[in-house]
């Protein structure tokens, strides 16, 4: 992919600044005047193909496309999820191609995420149209070869759990391990995927078989 490829964010002010732009192959260019938050959202709808991020600091990342047994390991948990919130009705449940705004100013897109019910009430039907001003309350990041573990620890801790997630699940099926990140500071290391994931107080009843997962 080459900066060519990509749509021009709306003319900003006259400020100087850059932003990195981290690339899929490894590449980074600083090429693109830093967005405000309504230039971010232009930008994003100008260029529909991509899956983009943001970190607090105005860094833009464009996410890889998931393998073959990637996207089925992405897959598994959200199906489990959607069809423990249908029969509970407790909240709402969200995919890969979510992005939340969090309040230290990122935006960020968690392979699955679920939303309490009374938090979601508290966004108006506008709001729901867009990219939403709305922490997740529980979310899972299923890491890829391609991730890097220490990169990923360090978003549960640094992005999910310091921005106000409840719960947060990262699973590593290549390596068949998985860490458990609380809003406490408490975490939990999982060392094989012989064993059933709990949702704890946040999803009361809800359990995630480890044993589903291929290995990469």
């Amino acid at each position: 992919m080459t900066r060519d490829a990509l749509a021009a964010p709306p003319p900003a002010s006259a400020r100087s600044e850059k932003i990195a732009l981290h690339l899929s192959d490894g590449e980074v260019f600083y090429a693109l005047p830093q967005m405000t938050e309504a230039e971010f959202e232009e930008f994003c709808l100008a260029n529909p193909n991509l899956r983009l991020e943001q970190d607090a600091h105005g860094n833009i990342t464009i996410l890889m496309p998931n393998s073959y047994d990637s996207g089925y390991n992405e897959s598994e948990p959200l199906i489990d999820l959607g069809l423990w919130n249908r029969r509970t009705k407790l909240g709402k449940v969200f995919s890969s191609s979510t992005l939340f705004k969090l309040p230290d100013g990122s935006k960020r897109m968690p392979d699955a995420a679920w939303v309490s019910l009374d938090k979601h009430e508290q966004l108006s039907p506008r709001e729901r149209k867009t990219f939403a001003h709305i922490v997740p309350d529980f979310v899972i990041e299923v890491r890829s070869p391609s991730d890097s573990l220490d990169a990923l620890q360090t978003k549960m801790r640094a992005v999910w759990i310091a921005n106000g997630v409840r719960l947060a699940w990262l699973l590593d099926p290549e390596t068949q391990q998985a860490w458990l990140y609380r809003t406490d500071g408490t975490e939990t290391h999982i060392p094989n995927f012989s064993q059933t994931l709990s949702g704890e107080d946040v999803l009361p009843g809800f359990e995630l078989d480890l044993g589903v997962f291929h290995a990469e």
